[in-house]
Formats: structure tokens, sequence, C-alpha cells
């Protein structure tokens, strides 16, 4: 019985350190703004939470993950950045420039990671890309400098192309991002069209001014209300309707039938996105962390799309595609 009483005694002591170490596990809290609605598990923020689980943060056991989504409305923001401040977060990351400015305007000690902005020196997000300053820092999506190749494919896919429409939104970085494209377009010629929506109800009248001001291409910028993929298939159904030729910034507009897009990867940046949550949790400063760069880009094209529009594609656009639909 002594020898018993020993044995447990022993067993005791062995396990104390490691139930001590169990309670001291550190939970952190990371909130999340999305500009879109509640999506697959294989969406943006999955790609996020898979890629802190990498990273070693668990949900539910090391990691709470507070997700709110917008749905395409950007007068939403304002409140839901409120409603995650208010959990007390380690560390907020937002999607977009409008999603990215509620969360500052929220808080300005919370870090916060951007994911998505395209400008977000010009947007007043941060001081600059090497010195972020503030408690913003992040990936950006380069998306300003990427519409400038954006219309140079488009000019070498459709060259009859005269007036080329520009659908955007009142997202603040699509002032700035519509300046790039009328500057590029200058040097081919073009006349460009910008055709402002606020909700999907003006899809179709701004598809009716695109043909009355007899549009030959198009130019689809980003974020609400183009997020969900009802509202993205109707933009590319619209554009098929009126044979309108169309780039959009990210791929998946085009494995929904749009022609073609070329940007970077969005599973990348959120990927990206996580390693400076795990920093930030470890102590880094929002404020001495540079902003990074995107610096692999695709082009998709769709040659489906393509055939129905009566295009061809010239060969030496399809050699530097990434990918091509059949």
């Amino acid at each position: 019985m002594r020898l018993i009483g020993l044995a447990v005694l022993a067993a005791v002591i062995t396990l104390a350190p490691f139930a001590g170490e169990a309670q001291q596990v550190k939970v952190y809290r990371v909130g999340v703004l999305l500009q879109g609605s509640p999506p697959a598990p294989g969406s943006q923020p999955g790609i996020l939470v898979r890629a802190l689980r990498d990273l070693g943060y668990i949900e539910g056991r090391n990691i709470v993950v507070d997700r709110r989504w917008a749905e395409g409305k950007n007068e939403r923001y304002a409140s839901l950045a409120t409603e995650l401040v208010a959990l007390k977060p380690d560390v907020i990351v937002a999607d977009t420039t409008p999603a990215v400015i509620a969360a500052k305007r929220a808080t300005a000690t919370i870090p916060i990671v951007m994911v998505a902005p395209g400008d977000p020196v010009g947007s007043g997000l941060v001081e600059s890309l090497a010195r972020p300053g503030g408690n913003v820092t992040g990936v950006t999506s380069l998306q300003t400098e990427l519409l400038v190749k954006g219309v140079e494919l488009l000019h070498a896919v459709v060259p009859k192309a005269k007036r080329v429409a520009v659908l955007m939104t009142d997202n603040p970085a699509h002032p700035s991002q519509l300046k790039t494209i009328q500057d590029s377009a200058r040097g081919f010629g073009l006349t460009v069209l910008p055709t402002m929506v606020r909700s999907s109800e003006d899809f179709e009248e701004a598809f009716r001014s695109m043909a009355k001001q007899k549009a030959g291409a198009l130019i689809v910028l980003g974020g609400p209300p183009f997020t969900s993929a009802a509202q993205r298939g109707k933009i590319v159904e619209l554009a098929a309707k009126t044979k309108l030729p169309a780039t959009y910034r990210t791929r998946n507009w085009v494995d929904e039938g749009g022609l073609l897009s070329y940007g970077s990867s969005l599973s990348k940046r959120w990927s990206l996105a996580a390693t400076y949550v795990d920093k930030i949790l470890k102590g880094a400063k929002p404020a001495d962390l540079p902003v990074q760069q995107p610096t692999e880009f695709e082009l998709v094209i769709n040659m489906k799309t393509a055939k129905a529009l009566g295009l061809t594609i010239p060969q030496s656009v399809l050699l530097r595609a990434d990918q091509i639909i059949e």
C-alpha cells in the first residue's frame, strides 16, 4: 500500500508542471472585418484560419476568431468595426480599403492588418509602405499600379475599342484608380467612361448607360457591391449580354465566366496577412512592420467567353497567361 501511495505521489509530481502549463495557455482574440457575406470554408477567411493554424494558432484552443460581414454595404463597416473593438481583440484583420478605414477610425491602439487595399498611402491608411506608422500594416494589392497593365491587356485583346467604361463605386480607393486608368488610356488614344454604381440594383442601368455611350470594353474595379458570387455573376451576365469584353482584378470572375483577370493572388495575400498577425501577437508593433507588396501576379483568360464575344486573343497575350480556361 505504501508503494502504491508513493507511486501516486510521484505521478502527481510528474504531471503537475504539465497541468500548470495547460492552465497558462494564452488565448488570443482576432477580429476579422470582411466585405462580403458568410462564405464556404474554402474562402478567404478560411485561408486565414488555415494559415494561422500552420503557425500554431488553433481556433477554439489558443485563438478566438470573431468575423463580421458587411454583406457588400460600405455603410455597415463603421458599426461592425465598433463591435469588433468592443470585444477587445489583440489584432483586427480587415480586407478592403473601406474596411481598414472603418477599423482605423474605431481604434488608434489595436493593431490592424490589412489584406487588399490598392493604395494604402494615398488612402491615408499608412504614412509609407516602408514605415507605416500608427497601428496599421499588412499587405497591399497594388491595384492602382496593376490597372496600368490591365489597360494594356484590354487594348491588346480589343484593339478596335476606342471607348472604355469603368465600373466603379463610392469606394474611397476608386478615384485614384480611375485617374490611373485615365492616364494610361490616354497613351492608347482611349476615352474613359466612368460608370458609378452604389448597389446591385444599379447594375442594369449602368450597362444600359455603357451601351448608350458606345463603350467597346469594360474595366471592373473591386469592392462592394461586387463581392458575392451572385453579384459577380450578374455583372458577368450583363457584360456577355451587351457584348462587352471586360477585365477584372481577380480570377474568381474569370472562373465565373468573365473574359480575363490580372492581379495578385487573393489566397496568397490572406496567407501573408496571417504572418503579420503572428508577428504582432508575438510582440511586434505595426508601425515597425513594412507593408508587403505582392511579387507574383497571374493572368487568367476564359477562352469560351472570348469565342462567345467573337474575339481572337493574340498569341502574345496567350503566351503570358498563367491559366487558360477552355
